[in-house]
C-alpha cells in the first residue's frame, strides 16, 4: 500500500467537519446559539415566557461553544475571552432558569404546605434570570460581529419553544401500589433525609440577609462546593426513592411517601439553582484580585448580571427555602420512619457507679439521633425520650434515688443494637468515670 492509498483511507475515516478551520468551526458552533440570541433580543420574545425548551436550547448551544473555545485556549486569549465568558454566563443562567422553571411547573404535585410566597419569590428569581439573558443577548450579537462571525439571517420563533405542559393526562394503567415498598428502604430514605437536614444546619439561616451580610458568608461559608455536595446527597436520596420505593411518579401511591418526595425533590432543584448561580458568581463576578483583561470582562459581566440581585436570589430565596423545606420536612420524615422501623426491647445495665450523668446520657442520645427513630428509656413504669440528654438525666435521678440497676430501652431496633454495645462497655467509661475507647461500631459517637 503506497502513501496515496494510506492518505485516501485516512481522509475517508475522518469525522465530518474535521477539515474545517478554527474560525469556521467557531461560526458553526455559534449558529444556533446566535439564533437564540437574536430571538431573545427581538421584540416578539418579550411577549412570550421562557420555557424549559428555550432554557435547554440555550444551555446546550452555549455549552458546545464554551467547550469548543476552552479546547482552543479561549480563556487565555484577549480576542476571544469575552465571547467565551458570555457563553459561560448564558449556560449557567439557563441551567438555573431551567431548574426554577421545573419547580414552578411541578409545584402543585409536590404537595407542599403554604407555597404562595415561595411561588411568588420563585417567579422573582426566574424574572431575574430571564431579564439577565435578554440583556446579554444583544451584547453577544455585537461581540460576534466584532469577531467577524456571520450572524444568521433567521432567528428562532416562539413556535420553536413551546412549553412542556398540556391539559391532557395519560391514562393511569400501570399498577404501582406497594411496588417494592420494603420497609427497610423506606426507613433508610427517611433516616437519610433527617441526616441531610441535620447536617445542612451548618449552612442554615431562617431570615433574609442584607447584601453586606451575604458577602460575609459567600463564598467563605456558602459556596458552590458545599452546595454541590448537598445536591449530590439529595439527588442520591431521590434516586433511591424512585428505584426502591415508588416508581410511578407523583400522582398515585401512599400520600405521605409522595409528600416526602416532594420535599426533597424541591430541595434538590433549589440546590441546582444555587449551584449554578454560585458558580457564575464565584468564577465570573467575584473579585479575586484579577487584573487587566480579566477584570475588564468581570466588570462588563457585572453590568449585565447584577451581582447583588444574583446573591439575593441565591441566598434569600434559594438557601432560605432549602433550609425551610428541610426543616419542616423533618416531622413527616420522622412519622414515616416510626411507622416503618422494626421495634424491639432490650434490657441494659445502668452505668457503673455514676449512673446516667452527662457523658453516658449524651452518648445514648447521639445513638438515637443518629438513626432518627423513636427510642424510649423505660424506668419502673415511667418512659423518657432517649434522644434527649435532659430526659435521660431526669431518668438518671429516678434511677439513683430508687437504686435501680437495670433499665429497658424500647423502640428502633437499629439504635437498640448500638445502645446494647455501648452498655456492654459501661457506656464508654471505666470504673473511675474516665473515657475508654469505644468499639469500632460506635466510632461515629466520637466524631
Amino acid at each position: 500500500m503506497d502513501v496515496l492509498e494510506i492518505k485516501d483511507i485516512f481522509d475517508k475515516t475522518q469525522k465530518p467537519g474535521s477539515h474545517l478551520s478554527f474560525f469556521e468551526k467557531a461560526e458553526a458552533f455559534s449558529y444556533d446559539y446566535l439564533r437564540c440570541c437574536i430571538y431573545l433580543a427581538s421584540s416578539k420574545a418579550q411577549k412570550y415566557a421562557f420555557t424549559k425548551k428555550l432554557f435547554s436550547t440555550l444551555a446546550t448551544t452555549s455549552q458546545l461553544l464554551e467547550d469548543f473555545l476552552d479546547f482552543h485556549g479561549g480563556k487565555n486569549n484577549r480576542t476571544w475571552y469575552f465571547y467565551r465568558e458570555l457563553s459561560a454566563a448564558v449556560r449557567h443562567l439557563s441551567l438555573g432558569g431551567y431548574s426554577q422553571n421545573h419547580i414552578l411547573n411541578r409545584l402543585n404535585f409536590y404537595d407542599l404546605p403554604d407555597t404562595n410566597e415561595f411561588r411568588e419569590l420563585g417567579n422573582v428569581t426566574l424574572e431575574f434570570v430571564t431579564s439577565s439573558l435578554r440583556k446579554i443577548a444583544p451584547v453577544i450579537i455585537e461581540e460576534a460581529k466584532r469577531l467577524g462571525i456571520t450572524i444568521p439571517e433567521k432567528s428562532f420563533s416562539p413556535d420553536n419553544f413551546f412549553g412542556v405542559t398540556t391539559n391532557h393526562r395519560l391514562e393511569y394503567d400501570i399498577d404501582d401500589v406497594n411496588r417494592d415498598q420494603q420497609k427497610k428502604n423506606i426507613v433508610k430514605i427517611a433516616s437519610e433525609f433527617l441526616s441531610i437536614a441535620t447536617n445542612f444546619d451548618q449552612l442554615g439561616f431562617y431570615e433574609p440577609y442584607d447584601f453586606e451580610k451575604i458577602l460575609q458568608i459567600v463564598p467563605d461559608k456558602v459556596n458552590e462546593v458545599e452546595v454541590r455536595r448537598f445536591e449530590m446527597l439529595v439527588h442520591n436520596l431521590q434516586s433511591s426513592f424512585d428505584t426502591y420505593v415508588i416508581h410511578g411518579g407523583y400522582h398515585f401511591g401512599e400520600r405521605k411517601l409522595k409528600q416526602l418526595r416532594g420535599y426533597f425533590s424541591c430541595v434538590f432543584h433549589l440546590l441546582q439553582i444555587m449551584g449554578r448561580l454560585l458558580h457564575f458568581y464565584e468564577r465570573h463576578l467575584y473579585e479575586a484580585g484579577y487584573k487587566n483583561i480579566y477584570k475588564q470582562v468581570q466588570d462588563r459581566l457585572s453590568e449585565l448580571v447584577d451581582p447583588k440581585v444574583l446573591l439575593d436570589c441565591t441566598i434569600n430565596f434559594g438557601l432560605y427555602y432549602v433550609c425551610h423545606y428541610l426543616n419542616i420536612g423533618k416531622k413527616l420524615a420522622r412519622e414515616i420512619l416510626n411507622e416503618n422501623i422494626e421495634r424491639s426491647v432490650i434490657r441494659a445495665s445502668v452505668p457503673y457507679k455514676r449512673g446516667f450523668h452527662l457523658r453516658p446520657s449524651l452518648l445514648v442520645a447521639k445513638i438515637v439521633q443518629n438513626y432518627g427513630g423513636k427510642v424510649e428509656l423505660c424506668v419502673a413504669g415511667d418512659r423518657f425520650d432517649a434522644s434527649s440528654v435532659l430526659d435521660i438525666q431526669w431518668a438518671g435521678g429516678k434511677i439513683a434515688k430508687e437504686n435501680i440497676q437495670e433499665v429497658f430501652f424500647e423502640g428502633d431496633v437499629r439504635a437498640l443494637q448500638d445502645i446494647e454495645i455501648l452498655a456492654s462497655v459501661n457506656y464508654g467509661e471505666d470504673t473511675m468515670g474516665k473515657d475508654i475507647p469505644l468499639p469500632r461500631e460506635l466510632k461515629y459517637l466520637r466524631s
